[in-house]
């Protein structure tokens, strides 16, 4: 719904839905494997629509024996085509897939909004065009995999057990599959249990493109499907994306074994504002950074540290921005914050915010009538926080702001890196030697500077301490799938 606090929202704007007749749902999902969609073991799951609490589909769960016969698939098509295929015919199913992406556009980015609950504007202009990106720019590279710089000829590891998130569940695809197919190794992916249906809609994709039987292929389940996957002596490469618990559980499972791993855990990023920013500009980056996909983000910037000079006109701004933002169905093409992606996720957020206040920080939300159905939570600044509060040193992953400030720029560099993730931050300032000096300070993967959440396929992306380990995206996420030939060594 529409804030409604504000004297200053003088436009009315009335409903503007997209039409959700596109999507084709059907009332039950299989498993993807080795080219064709077959029944699981395990027992079944529904899939909800976190706006309206509806049940989308029914979807098969894989237990061991669907993860066995997944891997021995993507065994059987790593050896026997896709690893001996050369890279200029890997590239042409990665350009079709690619264009596949492309005409089934509005498809894609209408049911990720139905699944995921983020809204339709984000997944139609965000989303769904990143994807097709990742999957044209990896394609580029399938016959160029000598100047990756692991010696003149790099081989594929082999098989890629890939698990990722329920925040950006055909983004986070991409961000796996494309570099790993275009590496010449094949795929079991296993996409989370409450959002599946855009990853089963990619195995239609791949139907469709005609990709050999048993290069990708997407197994659906919970947390044993997953742990399963992982596990499998018959995997040569595990990538993650998700938590940090599951992180560190994963990186005990594969310890002592050779596979190759790459981790991409949560966050808890410092949006840093000097007094010399550009203040209407750098307020759009903190709603951006904190309130875009309802703060379901790793990189969010859910820490704002402010220069006490600046600190209540930025707030002041910041707050009547917020007043702005529309809440509600996220397939209105005017909603800005739609539904948070789950009961559970909804409850973790009511407890920290809870916490917030129960440790003296000020807490501070727009009016607005939020729907009755659904899981849905008002966009929340905190201010008054210390750094001991949890809502300072915990992942929130939901659209709360905790604003701290500093006087110097030490003081901000103290304060940002004095988390345990090291994920991503932003500087904003009118100095380019600020920037430098702030870029080199900051104990983050990426940091942006006066902008924020900008992603493209061609740069790398990843943490530092427990934000993981490894890069996705550029040169350096196709090494990621890549292994020295070992005449040439490492490089």
């Amino acid at each position: 719904m529409v804030p409604t606090g504000s004297s200053d929202n003088v436009f009315a704007y009335a409903p503007a839905p997209e039409s959700r007749a596109i999507v084709d749902l059907q009332p039950s999902y299989g498993l993807f494997i080795d080219g064709a969609f077959v029944d699981g073991n395990g027992t079944p799951f529904k899939s909800i629509n976190p706006a309206t609490e509806e049940t989308l589909a029914e979807v098969a769960e894989a237990d061991e024996r669907d993860v066995e016969t997944a891997v021995k698939a993507a065994r059987r098509a790593h050896t026997r085509v896709w690893s001996r295929m050369p890279g200029s015919e890997r590239a042409k199913y990665l350009y079709r897939i690619a264009r596949i992406i492309q005409e089934r556009a509005r498809e894609l980015a209408v049911l990720e909004s139905l699944d995921n609950g983020k809204p339709f504007r984000e997944t139609r202009d965000i989303d769904v065009p990143v994807v097709a990106a990742h999957f044209f720019y990896y394609a580029g590279w399938a016959d160029k995999l000598h100047y990756a710089g692991l010696g003149t000829s790099p081989r594929p590891l082999g098989v890629a057990a890939q698990v990722i998130p329920w925040n950006f569940p055909l983004l986070m695809l991409a961000w796996k599959v494309a570099p790993a197919l275009a590496a010449g190794n094949t795929v079991v992916l296993k996409p989370a249990e409450t959002t599946p249906l855009t990853a089963l809609l990619f195995a239609e994709i791949c139907q469709q493109a005609d990709l050999p039987a048993g290069v990708v292929n997407i197994i659906t389940g919970a947390g044993a499907t997953g742990e399963a996957l992982v596990g499998h002596p018959g995997v040569d490469k595990v990538a993650f994306t998700g938590s940090t618990a599951v992180g560190k559980a994963i990186a005990r499972t594969v310890a002592g074994t050779d596979k190759r791993v790459t981790l991409e855990l949560g966050g808890k990023a410092a949006n840093i504002v000097f007094d010399d920013a550009p203040v209407d500009q750098a307020v759009e980056g903190i709603v951006d950074g904190i309130f875009f996909n309802q703060g379901h983000v790793c990189c969010a910037g859910s820490r704002l540290l402010v220069q006490e000079s600046v600190a209540d006109e930025v707030l002041a701004k910041l707050k009547r921005r917020v007043e702005t933002l529309r809440v509600g169905d996220p397939l209105d093409k005017n909603t800005d914050v739609g539904a948070i992606n789950s009961a559970e996720q909804l409850a973790r957020i009511h407890e920290l915010s809870a916490s917030g206040e129960a440790e003296g920080a000020e807490r501070w939300s727009p009016a607005c009538d939020l729907p009755s159905t659904g899981f849905w939570f008002a966009p929340t600044i905190f201010t008054n926080v210390s750094l001991a509060h949890r809502i300072a040193r915990e992942e929130i992953f939901g659209p709360v702001l905790s604003v701290l400030t500093f006087r110097t720029p030490s003081e901000a560099v103290e304060k940002a890196n004095n988390t345990p993730y090291g994920l991503s931050a932003g500087v904003w300032t009118d100095k380019g030697s600020r920037i430098l000096s702030m870029a080199n300070q900051l104990k983050a993967g990426v940091v942006w500077a006066n902008t924020f959440n900008k992603f493209d396929p061609t740069s790398p992306f990843g943490g530092f301490k427990e934000s993981g380990y490894g890069r996705e995206g550029g040169r350096h996420g196709l090494a990621a799938y890549l292994a020295a030939d070992e005449q040439d060594g490492e490089r």
